[in-house]
């Protein structure tokens, strides 16, 4: 044994099982043995989530230079019930570019197993089969890269590093038209502009929604302003027109707005840097010095250019007068909250529309199956959904009606609003003026957007690669009314009395920044408000003693928790603390929704790992 090698506290790996297979590898299945000898990193996401799409991004850049060493396998646990049909894992998979083995994971067996809590989470294992290290949330790439930089010299002097091909096996691809696409615009011409979401271009589609007139952009990941042959994007989004006949364009995963002129062929970019925006950066400035987080989908209304921000749960506006982006609602807490604009919570908005009297900006709140809207005022107000947990497809009073996971949203001209419930894979309708919610179509698979068309509305069908047209129907289709709660491991608490502990440790070479007040916050809150009958709220202290609802069986305790660290530069130079008047500071955050069930044998205590990394993890 190397003495000099790393000593880490080591727990030998669970297997990998999965009721719904694998998928990328050819059909083969794989075992922990298969893999023994590389560097393993699991990577526990479920499609509909924003911060585990993110983790699929961060990722390419370490699989690609330690191809020869790690070998990511992507355990897919669903939260919704139509993330657990295998059909929609293939789709997700090559929807968002998965460039490695995913395990299908239906029954969260895996998950269990490595006693998952929280999307994302990664595991890395290393090459003799041992658990080295987890991280919930986002941003933990860079420091796992490090680890893996230790892990590769460590086991290379053992001899017990394997190094090689991976086990991924490319899909053959589809020769369809359109691949997932996102959203649908009706340009002036009469034509369709769509986002050609998995081929990273915008086409223009003749108005019989079919026949290709133009494709733009080169069809690969990239940044790149220019003319349609030239330009680059990565899984573009929302499009809406802009009041001088160009279009806004939502760039997803570049996070970027950007703005194609249809007349001259031409693509720029409007607002964003290309870099992620973290807890801590600016929230307002030059449109094209401030970060963006995974714009959704945009809208012009009242003379600005509003953008569902679904990395952050917000929406943000770009003002072109001022050339300038600013936040409009929401506090990046990830929940259902309405009323004023600077309290309101949002849950990955990712569709906006506009009410045809200009009153209401409505909007698909899709990880609370909601459907809400924004008034001239800015409050926030709600009219189908009740939280992260509740979905389903029931129709009738907007009280107790049920949506799952909306990313669409389009305004009739009676005044109601189409939604496009994209897990029912159903067209539903809300009527403000009745208060009820009907169904207008089922069996579209998974819509994420409509346009109307005269009596017609044009459906984009992302699953089927297809734009659908449908007469609106006078009367709603029936349907037998199916509702969900999430189903997830519950953690069984006493009542009464429960201690929470966030546990932070700043990371090596950093200390908690005090400069400036406190470094810390805390925010708690319930899924039902009954639950908890005391220590709701913020405060600067990561410990707190709750009081847990004896009446209430149970429900879900949302912890938000953040740290803020700067480095120390006295224990990297030796100096006194304060020689470096500017020191790299880091803000650390992660965002829990932790279900719990009450006896009398539970514990009295719930900690939660605020891990303490370089980036933010919500």
């Amino acid at each position: 044994m190397n003495d000099s090698a790393p000593r880490r506290v080591r727990v030998r790996a669970p297997e990998l099982i999965g009721k719904g297979g694998w998928l990328n590898t050819g059909g083969r299945p794989y075992g922990l043995a298969d893999l023994r000898g590389r560097i393993v990193i699991l990577d526990f996401w479920t499609f509909c989530c924003i911060n585990c799409l993110h983790v699929l991004d961060e990722l390419r850049e370490l699989e690609e230079k330690h191809r020869d060493t790690v070998v990511v396998i992507g355990v897919h646990s669903p939260k919704f019930v139509h993330e657990a049909e295998h059909r929609a894992v293939v789709d997700a998979v090559e929807r968002y570019g998965v460039e490695h083995p995913v395990l299908d994971d239906p029954e969260l067996a895996t998950w269990k197993q490595y006693a998952v809590r929280a999307w994302p989470t990664l595991v890395v294992i290393d090459p003799e089969g041992y658990v080295v290290a987890q991280h919930a949330g986002e941003g933990h790439v860079h420091a796992i890269e490090r680890l893996v930089t230790e892990l590769e010299a460590e086991h290379e002097t053992k001899g017990t590093l394997r190094r090689g091909d991976g086990p991924y096996v490319a899909p053959e691809p589809e020769p369809t038209v359109l691949r997932f696409p996102g959203k649908a615009l009706r340009l002036p011409s009469g034509n369709f502009l769509v986002s050609d979401t998995t081929r990273h271009q915008l086409v223009e589609l003749a108005e019989d929604g079919e026949t290709v007139v133009r494709r733009i952009g080169q069809g690969s990941r990239g940044a790149t302003d220019g003319y349609a042959d030239r330009a680059r994007f990565q899984e573009p989004q929302g499009l809406d027109l802009l009041p001088d006949g160009s279009v806004a364009i939502a760039d997803t995963v570049n996070h970027l707005i950007r703005r194609f002129d249809p007349e001259t062929g031409r693509t720029t970019t409007l607002a964003g840097t290309g870099g992620q925006w973290m807890q801590g950066e600016a929230t307002s400035g030059p449109g094209r010095d401030v970060k963006l987080s995974s714009p959704w989908d945009v809208a012009w209304w009242n003379n600005r250019l509003w953008i569902a921000m679904a990395g952050v749960h917000q929406l943000w506006a770009y003002d072109p007068a001022g050339d300038t982006v600013s936040v409009t609602a929401g506090t990046t807490n990830e929940g259902l909250v309405d009323g004023p604009s600077t309290e309101a919570w949002f849950a990955q908005p990712s569709g906006l529309a506009v009410s045809l009297d200009g009153d209401r900006l409505w909007l698909a709140d899709s990880e609370t199956s909601a459907l809400r809207w924004v008034d001239r005022d800015g409050t926030v107000h709600t009219a189908v959904g009740t939280g992260l947990f509740d979905f389903g497809h029931r129709d009738g009073a907007a009280e107790q009606a049920l949506l799952q996971h909306p990313l669409g949203v389009t305004a009739l001209p009676d005044g109601s609003v189409a939604v496009s419930d994209t897990y029912n894979h159903a067209l539903r309708r809300y009527d403000p003026a009745s208060g009820e919610v009907t169904t207008l179509a089922t069996d579209l698979r998974e819509p994420s957007d409509a346009v109307l068309v005269g009596d017609d509305i044009v459906v984009v069908e992302s699953a089927r690669h297809r734009l659908t047209r449908l007469r609106l129907p006078e009367e709603a289709v029936r349907v037998d009314a199916v509702a969900h709660r999430t189903q997830r491991a519950a953690t069984e608490v006493a009542p009464g009395k429960l201690q929470l502990d966030v546990i932070f440790e700043a990371p090596a070479g950093q200390k908690l920044d005090t400069r400036y007040g406190p470094s810390t916050r805390l925010l708690v809150s319930s899924t039902p408000p009954e639950l908890l009958l005391s220590g709701a709220g913020a405060d600067t202290d990561l410990a707190r003693t709750l009081e847990l609802n004896p009446a209430v069986s149970e429900g879900v305790l949302h912890v938000s928790a953040m740290a803020a660290s700067c480095d120390d530069t006295a224990s990297n130079s030796g100096s006194a603390a304060g020689a470096n008047e500017y020191p790299a500071c880091h803000v650390h955050q992660q965002d829990w929704g932790v279900p719990v069930r009450l006896a009398e044998t539970g514990t009295p205590r719930l900690p939660l790992v605020l891990a303490g990394m370089d980036a933010q993890t919500p």
